[in-house]
C-alpha cells in the first residue's frame, strides 16, 4: 500500500508540475469569468447561457487535461525508460497503472473544483439587459490570480521551489479566498431590483461533470498504452463526439431490438447523462443526490473496465 501511495503521490506532483496544466488551470477559470462580463442581450436568457458556457468550458478543458495529463503521466515515462526504472522495484504493472490513475484523478479534480468555483462565481456575475458587469469582483477575482503567481515567484526565488506546482497550489487557495469574499462582501444586481444569490445546485451539476473527466481519464490513460499524445486525442475526441450522440445513434436502434446497438450503446459511454445544465433554469429541483450517487457507480463501473483493458494492454507492453 505505501508502494501505491507513492506513485499516486509522486504523478499527482508531476502532473502539476507541467506547464501546460497551470496554463489549463489559469486560463479556463479567467474565461470563465470572462463570460459574465459583454452585455448578451439575450432576452432574459443570459444567465443560463453563461452558466450553460461556463460548465461547457469546464467539461472541454477537463477533456484536454485528462489526455495530456495522461499522455506527460504513462506515455512520456514509457518512451523516456522511467516506467522500466520503476517495474525493475518489486512493483507490479498492475499498481503501477491504477496508482497512476489515482494521481490523475486528483490532478483532475483539483482543475475541476477550480473551474467550478470559476463557473459558480461566472452565474453569480451574470446579468440581463437591466444589469451591469461587476467590476468589483473581477478586480477582487484578478488582483487573486496575481497574488498566486506572485506568491508563486516569491518561493522559487528566494526558496527555491518549483514555480509552476506552487501556483497551482497558491492558485487554488486564492481563488477560493477571492470567491468567497465577492460573495460575502459584494453585491451583484443580474436585473433590475433583482440581486444576485449562489446558485448551490451548480455543485451537483460540477460533480457530474468531473466523473465524465474521471472515464475520460481511465480512457486516455488505457490509450497512452500504446499510443502518444496526439493518437490518444483523436482517440478520446472521438469517443467523447460520439458518446455525445449516443441516442441518436445506437438508443434508437436498440429500444427497436437491435442487437449490435445495444452493445455499442453499453460500451460507449452515454456523457448526456453528466450533462444537465439545461436542468438548472428549469424552475424545478432536478438535482437529486441518489441521482449523482446513481452516475457516480456508473462512473466507476465504466472507468475500472477502463482501466482493466489498459491494465491488460500494459501487461503486454514492451517497455525496453
Amino acid at each position: 500500500m505505501r508502494q501505491f501511495r507513492n506513485i499516486a503521490v509522486n504523478a499527482f506532483m508531476e502532473l502539476i508540475r507541467q506547464p501546460i496544466f497551470l496554463l489549463l488551470l489559469t486560463g479556463s477559470v479567467l474565461f470563465e469569468i470572462f463570460l459574465a462580463v459583454p452585455y448578451y442581450f439575450a432576452f432574459g436568457d443570459e444567465m443560463k447561457l453563461v452558466k450553460t458556457s461556463a460548465l461547457a468550458v469546464m467539461l472541454v478543458t477537463g477533456l484536454f487535461g485528462a489526455v495530456l495529463s495522461a499522455s506527460a503521466s504513462l506515455a512520456q515515462e514509457i518512451r523516456s525508460g522511467t516506467a522500466l526504472a520503476v517495474l525493475s522495484k518489486p512493483v507490479g504493472r498492475a499498481q503501477f497503472f491504477v496508482a497512476k490513475f489515482a494521481g490523475l484523478a486528483a490532478a483532475l479534480t483539483l482543475l475541476a473544483y477550480v473551474n467550478l468555483v470559476g463557473v459558480m462565481l461566472a452565474s453569480w456575475m451574470a446579468f440581463d439587459a437591466y444589469g451591469s458587469t461587476n467590476l468589483t469582483a473581477i478586480e477582487i477575482f484578478g488582483g487573486g490570480v496575481l497574488l498566486a503567481y506572485a506568491l508563486a515567484g516569491f518561493s522559487n526565488f528566494f526558496l527555491r521551489r518549483p514555480f509552476v506546482s506552487d501556483a497551482v497550489i497558491a492558485l487554488v487557495v486564492m481563488a477560493t479566498l477571492a470567491t468567497f469574499i465577492i460573495f460575502q462582501f459584494t453585491h451583484q444586481m443580474q436585473s433590475l431590483n433583482v440581486q444576485a444569490t449562489v446558485d448551490w445546485r451548480i455543485v451537483p451539476a460540477g460533480i457530474l461533470i468531473l466523473f465524465a473527466l474521471w472515464i475520460l481519464a481511465a480512457v486516455a490513460l488505457a490509450c497512452s498504452t500504446r499510443f502518444d499524445t496526439i493518437p490518444t486525442l483523436a482517440i478520446c475526441s472521438a469517443m467523447f463526439l460520439i458518446g455525445l450522440m449516443s441516442d441518436y445513434f445506437f438508443g434508437l436502434r436498440a429500444s427497436q431490438g437491435s442487437w449490435w446497438a445495444s452493445i455499442l450503446y453499453s460500451a460507449v459511454p452515454n456523457w448526456q447523462l453528466f450533462w444537465l445544465a439545461d436542468a438548472l433554469e428549469t424552475g424545478k429541483n432536478t438535482f437529486h443526490w441518489a441521482y449523482v450517487g446513481k452516475a457516480f457507480g456508473y462512473a466507476v463501473g465504466y472507468a475500472g473496465a477502463a482501466l482493466a483493458v489498459g491494465v491488460a494492454l500494459f501487461e503486454d507492453r514492451e517497455l525496453s
